[in-house]
């Protein structure tokens, strides 16, 4: 037994399916077989099989109490899936009823290697398991990314995410086919994304990317920013400091200790959560340090001879949400992104105000709930990355931001856990206690009394209806 075939049989997941569906027909394919290469750990299989993969998902998703469902039915590919996601099976036809059709027509070399599924030797008609041991990305055939443009931002991602080197040859290709970048479905690449900037290497990844010519048409907002000259707070162009910021967010996670002092841990743990769209909070913050000044370009103006960006944070915020639409994201990570894009500015602001009252904090936190942990480490990687001759971006200031941040974290932290204060009283206890109509005025005079008890300043029902009742004949 090959070494290969002898890892991909001691997976727990390799076992299952054969008990389910048995070998006949069967072909493992893909990344199990390049994990199994690389001697790493073999969660989830990708089958070729001659039957029908609806039948063999759903066989193999009751053999592991799973469940089972439609993947693509233009590439008649099923998924059996755990539920508690500790394995996963996608099951495709075999293209053109044999492997060697089949591997014809997948997209690169590491790709189209073969393992029977009920034993034998790896089936490499294509040399990918050599390209693999020589580190190299190497396309299978001429019609590699014309048969589905998803394979150059593909190509991009598994390159960065193995440590290859791409092919000339198929550099050469991947520009041919470029222009097609973004005709997949939005959600297909928001995948592929996912998989880039979670991926051990993003910034790789979208050198590649460039490298391949598809920026514009998968990114057409990144790409955008090229070029846009800053001002003085900056020693880069906009599209230069965005990856100047994933660089440093990159920093930031490596040594969270440094960034979020005594509650790194709890803020590790936040960034390992599930968002959505099989984002964790911690991938979905990369993509934010990527997006997060998408509205530059449309607000660059020049005053007295100082570029300005007055507003780029609700233009970009607007941006964003039009790019989520076309990769169509769920609302949370939409959601998410447009509000790490809106509020990047603010602690940069309040750095001049330290030390901050209790009340400026509550503000902090209620304008970016539910982002004040993550908006707050971005706007550390964006100050880190913003090292330019202005007075802003010196060392001082720097130091200042970070010590205003590592503050924010804690009571960002604290407040994900406990919310703020339960209020002392309801609003149609207020409406009453005041004799007022119920309406808008009761919320704002509801808002009024969180932000006081958050600061301490009233901690009785009777010292909040006196609060009440002086703002209502102060605004009266």
């Amino acid at each position: 037994m090959s070494e290969i075939e002898d890892r991909l049989s001691a997976a727990p997941v390799t076992a299952l399916v054969r008990g389910a569906i048995g070998s006949g027909d069967a072909w493992i394919v893909g990344g199990a077989v390049r994990d199994a290469a690389l001697d790493r750990a073999v969660t989830d299989l990708d089958l070729a099989i001659g039957g029908d993969p609806r039948a063999a998902a759903e066989a193999i998703a009751s053999a592991g109490a799973g469940h089972a469902f439609e993947l693509s039915a233009e590439f008649e590919t099923w998924r059996a899936s755990a539920r508690d996601h500790g394995w996963q099976v996608d099951v495709s036809a075999l293209r053109g009823g044999a492997i060697d059709a089949d591997l014809a027509e997948r997209d690169v070399t590491i790709g189209a290697v073969a393992v029977p599924l009920a034993g034998g030797e790896a089936f490499d008609p294509h040399g990918g398991l050599d390209d693999l041991r020589e580190g190299v990305l190497r396309a299978v055939g001429d019609r590699s990314f014309a048969a589905d443009p998803l394979r150059l931002l593909r190509a991009a991602r598994l390159a960065s995410e193995l440590g290859l080197r791409i092919d000339p040859a198929t550099v050469e290709l991947a520009g041919a086919a470029a222009a097609r970048a973004g005709e997949p479905a939005g959600e297909r690449q928001l995948a592929e994304l996912r998989l880039l900037l979670g991926g051990p290497a993003p910034l790789r990844g979208l050198e590649l990317i460039d490298e391949l010519g598809i920026t514009a048409a998968v990114l057409p907002e990144f790409a955008a920013l090229r070029g846009v000259e800053q001002n003085p707070n900056h020693h880069l162009d906009v599209h230069g400091h965005t990856l100047a910021v994933l660089a440093r967010l990159l920093e930031v996670e490596a040594e969270l200790e440094r960034f979020a002092g005594p509650r790194a841990e709890e803020a590790a743990i936040l960034l390992a959560e599930p968002l959505a769209d099989e984002w964790s909070r911690g991938a979905a913050l990369r993509f934010g340090a990527l997006v997060h000044d998408f509205g530059k370009p449309a607000t660059r103006a020049e005053r007295d001879g100082f570029i300005t960006f007055f507003g780029h944070d609700r233009e970009g915020a607007q941006i964003v949400d039009e790019m989520c639409g076309r990769l169509r994201a769920g609302r949370r990570l939409s959601d998410f992104l447009r509000r790490l894009t809106l509020h990047h500015l603010r602690l940069g602001f309040m750095v001049h105000e330290r030390p901050l009252s209790r009340r400026r904090v509550h503000d902090y936190l209620r304008a970016t709930e539910p982002v004040g942990v993550e908006v707050t480490l971005l706007t550390v990687a964006d100050r880190l990355a913003a090292r330019g001759t202005a007075p802003t971006a010196s060392e001082e200031m720097v130091e200042a931001h970070l010590d205003l941040a590592r503050e924010m974290i804690g009571a960002a932290l604290d407040w994900r856990r406990e919310g703020p204060p339960a209020p002392l009283l309801r609003g149609d206890e207020l409406a009453a206690a005041l004799g007022l109509e119920a309406g808008p005025r009761i919320g704002e005079l509801l808002r009024e009394l969180e932000a006081a008890q958050y600061a301490g300043e009233v901690t009785s029902r009777e010292q909040a209806i006196a609060l009440a009742r002086a703002e209502e004949k102060r605004s009266g």
